[in-house]
């Protein structure tokens, strides 16, 4: 089921061109979104957070929220772009390249952050974000 995992993560993704710090702070759109996407999570779905200096372990859909919205605080825009989907087992390492402008400026900042997805009866059971490529390497395993 590892083809189909690393397909279902893939599938939830975001088109490129979406700015997230829009999406996340719509209220509307936010529905909209989780709706469309409940039938894929379990309802014990928990979202980890290693993105801001403290881990946070949040459940559901809106714990998923909060922690990015904590994350997109300072953002004008953001946008992500998965660029590799690495198959785990019952895991997904993605690796994705995100662009951004914080607020006041004009200037477009890089970052080369990654995702581990663990997937379970065809569902996401859990989503850990890094900011640092390297940290997601090391918790998948990766690092040597």
């Amino acid at each position: 089921m590892s083809q189909e995992d690393v397909e279902l993560v893939l599938r939830l993704q975001p088109p490129a061109e979406v700015d997230l710090a829009r999406l996340f702070r719509d209220d509307e759109r936010w529905r909209r979104l989780t709706e469309a996407a409940a039938p894929f999570y379990h309802s014990d779905f928990e979202t980890i957070g290693t993105m801001l200096a403290v881990q946070a372990s949040v459940p559901g859909m809106d714990g998923l929220r909060a922690l990015w919205l904590d994350w997109l605080a300072p953002w004008a825009t953001y946008r992500t772009q998965a660029t590799e989907a690495v198959d785990l087992g019952d895991r997904v390492l993605l690796l994705s390249n995100s662009f951004g402008r914080l607020e006041g400026s004009t200037h477009e900042v890089t970052e080369a952050p990654a995702s581990i997805w663990t997937v379970r009866d065809q569902k996401i059971a859990r989503a850990e974000f890094y900011s640092d490529r390297v940290d997601a390497l090391s918790a998948a395993g990766l690092d040597g």
